[in-house]
């Protein structure tokens, strides 16, 4: 069920979204569909996986999101030594006081870049977990709550390079979506070379043209405006088979949990916002069924030794499932 939003409301809402994206745009060089689904996620007050190979800029698109609407942001470099402490905080004896102090971890902003966060072992990515579950930090017994919004972008490089381990399908069932950044375009790579030998000295990309266009609480409030938009019963049942359908797919052996239809709908909805729509249509869920999907199905061993990915499989499944008629 929906609110009732004004139309000068929703006008509004649709303005500043869409600057936005056009503001993380000008420090992230092309990827547009990378920009939108970030964008996306952080409306629907989701999580996101971002994959690639080093230097592809992942950490410029988490610090461009983070300026425009002048959020904190943190950053922890994931390594093999890191321990759980180092991510949440940990308390400290002052002997002047004679007192325990709390000193807070880096978890503690709006967005935080848990930078290659598969080479840290299960223990310490899983850290994260009720973080990122319950937005809140457990510190030698002590609840802290986390300043909404909060969002974890966590990098990770691909699977088959040295020293880095796969994450636990609890944690990756919390994010709520897997983007994947591919190498730019030859255009788009020879705007970032000049961009960055353009009279700068050392090879570094800023995020300084990027302006900010709104503050935490507005955010929050265009959230609320995202999650209200309308669903058709059609839209849902669209949503449902698809997740459905990857639980009895012959070629992925672990579909889908409930989770991933609420995903689904969750992202659709900001899709939607942005496409201008007070209303999610069919192709909102269809555009964003991979990204919510690919961390979340398993393929079946045997086309996995043959090659097929998960991004293969869920286009044939949705290939195969009809979408409604609005």
């Amino acid at each position: 069920m929906s609110l009732n939003i004004p139309q000068e409301q929703f006008e509004r809402a649709l303005r500043l979204v869409q600057e936005m994206r056009n503001q993380v745009a000008k420090a992230f060089v092309g990827q547009d569909q990378v920009v939108e689904q970030t964008v996306a996620a952080l409306l629907a007050g989701g999580h996101v996986l971002i994959e690639g190979v080093p230097g592809l800029g992942k950490t410029l698109l988490v610090q461009a999101l983070a300026k425009t609407f002048s959020g904190t942001f943190a950053r922890i470099q994931f390594t093999p030594d890191l321990m759980p402490a180092d991510v949440t905080g940990h308390t400290l004896y002052d002997p002047g006081s004679g007192q325990f102090t709390t000193r807070r971890g880096p978890v503690f902003a709006n967005l935080l870049l848990a930078d290659e966060i598969n080479r840290a072992p299960a223990k310490t990515q899983s850290a994260l977990l009720e973080v990122m579950q319950e937005g809140q930090v457990t510190i030698e017994g002590t609840a802290f709550k986390l300043e909404p919004p909060f969002m974890v972008l966590a990098t990770q490089n691909p699977i088959e390079q040295e020293g880095t381990y796969a994450l636990p399908e609890a944690q990756l069932d919390r994010f709520l979506l897997k983007v994947l950044i591919d190498y730019p375009s030859a255009e788009e790579e020879l705007n970032v070379l000049k961009q960055v030998t353009g009279g700068k000295i050392g090879d570094k990309l800023s995020v300084e043209q990027v302006q900010t266009v709104i503050q935490p609480q507005i955010l929050s409030t265009l959230q609320v405006i995202a999650a209200n938009l309308r669903v058709d019963e059609k839209v849902y049942d669209y949503a449902l088979r698809i997740v459905r359908a990857t639980r009895s797919s012959p070629g992925i052996a672990v579909g889908a949990g409930p989770r991933g239809a609420i995903a689904l709908i969750r992202v659709a909805r900001s899709a939607a916002l942005l496409a201008g729509r007070d209303f999610v249509a069919p192709d909102d869920v269809k555009r964003y069924a991979i990204p919510v999907l690919r961390h979340r199905v398993t393929p079946a061993p045997d086309l996995a030794i043959e090659g097929h990915t998960s991004d293969q499989l869920l286009a044939d499944l949705l290939e195969k499932t009809e979408a409604p008629r609005l």
